[in-house]
């Protein structure tokens, strides 16, 4: 009966890891691009103050304001979107609602770029807020991942997205840079052609995004074994993931510790572009580079560092260090006066950076429990999008008074969360348990 049971079930394990490997390039590949897009911005939007803003115009403080609303715009749609697109998924299975998303973003991209040749500021900010309503797609990518993944595998798999994640922030501001500048060197290997603009970046990930639409039609398995159309769509759901954050007992303050962490990293991630720009020199290549270094910083300490710590400390007393070290780490970017003391002092933001996300995401799984993830990962992805949205948007203002101010008020809001959530972080005593056997629900 065993063997038979065995060559009964050979075809269906066949056919799952067939799914399995159909479906990680693909999912990695738009992982890959959204945080790639991401990255492309960073060095990008400030050009914007000086090729369109100002020549429209507008202040420079009243331009600071309309980069932070820009800024804003995209993680504030998929606020409201991305719960959305993870319901339509059940509905209507992972690949046609992933097959939206990208095309979405694709042409967000074009609507973009258009926007910049044309220097048409309405329809800038109409571009990134459709790329936010359609670009929330990696609480679907996962749910593929989840679909397609035995237990076996989980670790290997979503370890796997979360290294394309820092690779996209690695290679995104500098690819960004290099697009966005003619006549500029190329991993030493050419240097870009004269006709390259603040838009060419955008055509690039355009193109890339719709390659990767029709890879997906083409290619990706649907994986959801479970589509139900009766599924009834729940239009206000992220306002009430963050209710249910405010409400959820153990895990809220975590929750306020991400809220802190996410809001004041977005106050100096939005702004301190424009720091760089006006107190040391730095053109759009120089920006790229920064901001590349410090992913690359920011992957050593996770695949290095964190592991080292996580079998030495619990994840609960590193948060309550990090976040002190992070707030620091901020306010000594602001004493550097040339580029050799400022790549000296960047990589303690990788440092405690690498360490509080790692090990916030760790304590997040550890405490929902493993019935619970998809629901509490659906409420950490909520409080992250709003916390980077609100910031963006005041930080503009705070901007105003000083180039440093973004860098100040980001430091103080992540100083804030460390004091909650040392004050008022009481670890359940499962949890504890869980801590000090160093296990991860998540990774199966």
């Amino acid at each position: 009966m065993a063997i038979q049971s065995k060559a009964k079930n050979a075809p269906v394990s066949t056919a799952n890891e067939r799914a399995e490997k159909q479906a990680l390039p693909i999912v990695g590949l738009t992982v890959f691009l959204d945080v790639l897009g991401v990255g492309i911005l960073i060095p990008v939007l400030p050009q914007l103050i000086f090729r369109i803003f100002e020549p429209a115009g507008y202040s420079f403080s009243t331009s600071l304001i309309l980069l932070g609303w820009l800024t804003a715009i995209f993680p504030l749609m998929q606020f409201f979107a991305t719960p959305i697109l993870g319901q339509l998924s059940d509905r209507y299975g992972r690949k046609p609602v992933l097959g939206f998303s990208l095309a979405g973003t694709a042409l967000g991209y074009v609507l973009f770029a258009i926007a910049i040749v044309t220097k048409n500021i309405p329809l800038l900010f109409a571009a990134r807020a459709f790329d936010g309503i359609t670009g929330g797609n990696i609480s679907v990518a996962r749910a593929v991942i989840a679909d397609v993944t035995p237990p076996q595998h989980r670790a290997r798999n979503f370890g796997m997205l979360g290294a394309i994640f820092g690779l996209g922030f690695v290679f995104g501001p500098y690819i960004g840079a290099r697009l966005a500048t003619p006549n500029i060197d190329f991993f030493g290997l050419f240097s870009t052609p004269g006709w390259f603009s603040t838009a060419t970046p955008f055509w690039f990930t355009a193109i890339l995004s719709a390659i990767n639409t029709v890879l997906l039609l083409a290619v990706l398995p649907e994986t959801h074994a479970h589509i139900d159309r009766k599924v009834k769509l729940v239009w206000n759901k992220s306002l009430d993931n963050i209710r249910r954050a405010a409400l959820n007992e153990r895990l809220r303050v975590i929750f306020s510790a991400e809220f802190f962490f996410w809001g004041g990293f977005t106050f100096f991630t939005t702004f301190f572009q424009i720091l760089l720009i006006q107190k040391l020199g730095f053109k759009a290549n120089n920006v790229g580079d920064f901001f590349a270094y410090i992913g690359i910083c920011i992957a050593i300490s996770q695949a290095l560092i964190v592991p080292l710590t996580a079998k030495r400390f619990l994840s609960h007393n590193i948060i309550r260090v990090a976040m002190f070290g992070l707030s620091g780490a901020l306010l000594l970017q602001l004493f550097p006066h040339n580029t050799t003391q400022l790549l000296l002092v960047a990589p303690f933001i990788a440092l405690f950076n690498g360490q509080f996300m790692a090990n916030a995401s760790a304590l997040v799984s550890l405490t929902a429990g493993p019935k619970n993830q998809g629901e509490v990962l659906g409420i950490e992805a909520s409080v992250q999008a709003l916390a980077q949205s609100i910031p963006a948007i005041i930080g503009g203002y705070v901007a105003t008074m000083g180039v440093n101010m973004p860098v100040i008020v980001g430091a103080a809001t992540i100083f804030v969360g460390a004091v909650v959530f040392n004050v008022f972080y009481r670890v359940p005593q499962d949890v504890a348990e869980a801590e000090s056997r160093h296990e991860n629900p998540m990774m199966g």
